[in-house]
């Protein structure tokens, strides 16, 4: 095959935008209350064809990425996503290599992957290597914000419209927690599987209490971040209390894969989270899955299900996904191609090239913020 770089077709431009999603409602969980999201969107160009990737975060991050990550991408061969990655990835040492810089990084890996998947007129899923047809989904919200018919309005919307599986924040109101668990249990029925997330709210004693709370009376089978993923001795505390049953989960904050291989060699986790637009991109996201695999640990991925619905599907141990209220809201608004659960799962589009989503600039440019 002939490359792109040998048509002396090198990658043109790399461009970043900001939007500002309202939520449409107040939210909070364990340790934290917004009323928007910030989605930022990268678009590279070359060969007369352009990739989207996207994160979200502040909307510092167009800076970051058109002042220093587009220089490692500019003039390169589109083909050779990991060898920009890598570039990236030096380039942003002494800025601190984790946080804002893994979400810049992460949001242009994923414009080059669908870039080149662009190139070679495939989809996406099928350029990487496909291993699944579709990527189960739990539904994910249930905010501490909800009240009573709120919360019972989307659990139970979710189970009717086919996603067996379902999750609610936890821990900013313990007192309260038994009974918006049992209002999530009335909502969603005996079968359906009930997740919580309590966003590292709890030190670790409490945290066992709670996992024993969790399993015995409302028949919980999943706890994640029952106290932040940072402690990862405190993580292995709770996953070695915590009653049969309960899976621990924690790594929505493993910013790249050596992040990831801690939290898998302390065996902290029943089942390790990554999450694309922060991991370092589809690159970083396969890489730590490589790793969990090794391990022979599940991965589940977080929020953004578009994406995460792609690189998924590539995952040999993947278990699921997360369809997170507030990432569907906004990649419904920002985005054409969006997916939508078929009988509890996303299933990636086969008939398009690259990951199938195509920004809506008239409908996003109301949102701009940078």
């Amino acid at each position: 095959m002939t490359s792109v770089a040998a048509r002396d077709e090198l990658v043109r431009s790399v461009r970043a935008s900001a939007y500002r999603i309202p939520t449409d409602a107040p939210e909070s969980d364990g340790t934290l209350s917004w009323d928007a999201t910030t989605v930022v969107v990268v678009r590279v160009a070359a060969a007369g064809e352009e990739g989207v990737g996207y994160t979200y975060g502040h909307d510092c991050l167009v800076g970051l990425v058109e002042s220093l990550l587009a220089d490692e991408v500019t003039g390169h061969d589109p083909l050779d996503v990991q060898a920009a990655q890598t570039r990236m990835v030096r380039a942003v040492r002494n800025l601190g290599g984790t946080g804002l810089a893994s979400l810049a990084i992460s949001a242009v890996d994923v414009a080059l992957w669908d870039l080149k998947a662009r190139l070679l007129g495939v989809p996406l899923v099928e350029l990487m290597g496909a291993q699944h047809r579709s990527v189960p989904v739990y539904g994910s919200g249930g905010f501490t914000s909800y009240d009573d018919r709120q919360l019972t309005d989307q659990l139970a919307g979710w189970v009717d419209s086919g996603i067996p599986r379902v999750k609610i924040k936890v821990g900013r109101d313990p007192t309260a927690d038994r009974h918006r668990l049992m209002v999530a249990r009335r909502a969603i029925g005996p079968h359906a599987e009930l997740f919580v997330d309590a966003n590292g709210a709890f030190e670790v004693a409490a945290a066992l209490d709670w996992a024993r709370v969790y399993r015995d009376e409302f028949a919980v089978v999943w706890f994640e971040e029952p106290v932040s993923s940072d402690d990862v001795d405190g993580m292995c505390e709770v996953r070695a209390g915590a009653p049969g049953g309960l899976d621990i989960a924690a790594g929505e904050y493993a910013w790249n894969p050596w992040a990831a291989r801690r939290l898998l060699a302390a065996r902290a986790v029943d089942c390790l989270q990554l999450d694309v637009t922060r991991c370092l991109g589809i690159t970083g996201f396969l890489a730590a899955a490589a790793v969990a695999e090794a391990a022979q640990v599940d991965v589940s991925g977080h929020c953004a299900p578009q994406l995460t619905a792609q690189v998924g599907a590539a995952v040999r141990r993947m278990r699921h996904l997360e369809y997170f209220h507030d990432h569907v809201r906004a990649e419904r608004m920002l985005f054409d191609g969006v997916l939508a659960p078929v009988h509890g799962s996303l299933v990636p589009d086969r008939g398009r090239a690259g990951h199938g989503l195509a920004l809506i600039e008239q409908r996003a440019e109301g949102y701009r913020v940078a």
